[in-house]
């Protein structure tokens, strides 16, 4: 992991300091950044979150789909989590966190709105950040990339048919328009461009061409994220510093997902006799949530000032940390695992 990717933490807080102060200096020039719309699309957004998401698909290779019975237990218990489970376990958890133990604390009108934000934020599973934690346990790379490219191809499918149900489930009116659009403008086409891209960059230039390409947009990905969140939190200022502790409590229920869904799979995987080396990526790709994706259907559906572009953006917030304390846990018990696996 790069220095820029490892304080990620760090630069998000920064955003949402600088992101705050601009909103009250300036309120105006963020007014008209959110308000530049088109058919309900946020032009700005659509464009950054164009520049974060394209560039994390260039690595995926949907080729790989064809390997993937070679892990068939792995993909199995990965797909049964991330599709089955941790969408339904994160809206029960916000049902129970958001809607009744935090409710007094938290502004009414917000309420189904972090719900929406945090359901959201655990429909998709990552697809670019877990390359990184599966290097880091040692994970088997066939495995992470055949998995990545199944939830890309899951992804395109059904984040707006289980998105839909479970904000219905909620009681939260779902735009059901407005979800369409957002997965064709941040789902369809970004995969279909980014891998249109990669095949002539592998055509021309070959594997070469295309980590250039890689290593040189990567930055350019997390600094489209930064500005977004800038953008956003220049429009959440006042919320944010009226109520800090929004913050903490909405962390809550995305912290306990993590670690139930990661150990979960982590779980059924030892149960299977998966080797460790394909449990750990198992495991972090169960837990980990696409939230570029996260934020910008956020944005699109309840807008700059939701409390679900807020939810997501805590997401965002703790990914790192969170993420590295999953693998510190997953490294640490390889002995462990092996033994029940072995059995």
């Amino acid at each position: 992991m790069g220095t820029f990717e490892r304080y990620l933490t760090l630069w998000v807080a920064l955003c949402i300091v600088v992101g705050i102060v601009l909103g009250r200096l300036v309120p105006g020039a963020f007014h008209v950044l959110g308000t530049a719309e088109v058919a309900q699309v946020n032009l700005p957004v659509a464009v950054l979150v164009w520049l974060m998401v394209i560039p994390m698909l260039l690595k995926i290779d949907l080729a790989a789909l064809g390997k993937v019975g070679a892990h068939w237990k792995g993909i199995a218990t990965t797909v049964g989590i991330n599709w089955l489970v941790k969408p339904f376990s994160m809206a029960l958890l916000a049902w129970v966190f958001i809607a009744h133990l935090f409710r007094p604390y938290l502004p009414a009108d917000q309420i189904d709105s972090y719900t929406a934000g945090l359901i959201l934020l655990a429909a998709a599973p990552c697809t670019a950040m877990v390359f990184v934690w599966s290097n880091l346990v040692e994970g088997e790379p066939h495995f992470t990339l055949g998995q990545v490219a199944l939830n890309d191809a899951i992804m395109v499918v059904a984040f707006a048919p289980i998105v839909g149900l479970l904000l219905g489930l909620s009681a939260i009116t779902v735009p059901w328009g407005t979800l369409l659009l957002s997965v064709a403008l941040y789902i369809i086409v970004p995969v279909i461009v980014a891998q249109l891209w990669r095949r002539t960059l592998l055509n021309t230039g070959g594997q070469a061409a295309l980590d250039r390409t890689l290593q040189t947009l990567s930055p350019l990905s997390l600094g489209a994220l930064l500005l977004t969140l800038v953008l956003l939190f220049g429009l959440q200022g006042e919320q944010i510093t009226r109520q800090p502790a929004i913050i903490a409590m909405l962390a809550v229920p995305i912290l306990i997902q993590v670690y139930f869904n990661a150990g979960l799979a982590y779980l059924v995987n030892r149960r299977l006799g998966v080797e460790w080396c394909v449990a750990g990526p198992s495991a972090l790709i169960g837990a980990s949530n696409f939230f570029e994706l996260a934020v910008a259907t956020a944005i699109a559906l309840f807008g700059f000032q939701s409390g679900a572009a807020l939810a997501t953006v805590v997401g965002v917030l703790i990914e790192v940390p969170v993420m590295l304390s999953v693998v510190k846990i997953v490294k640490a018990s390889r002995g462990w695992y092996e033994r029940g696996a072995s059995a």
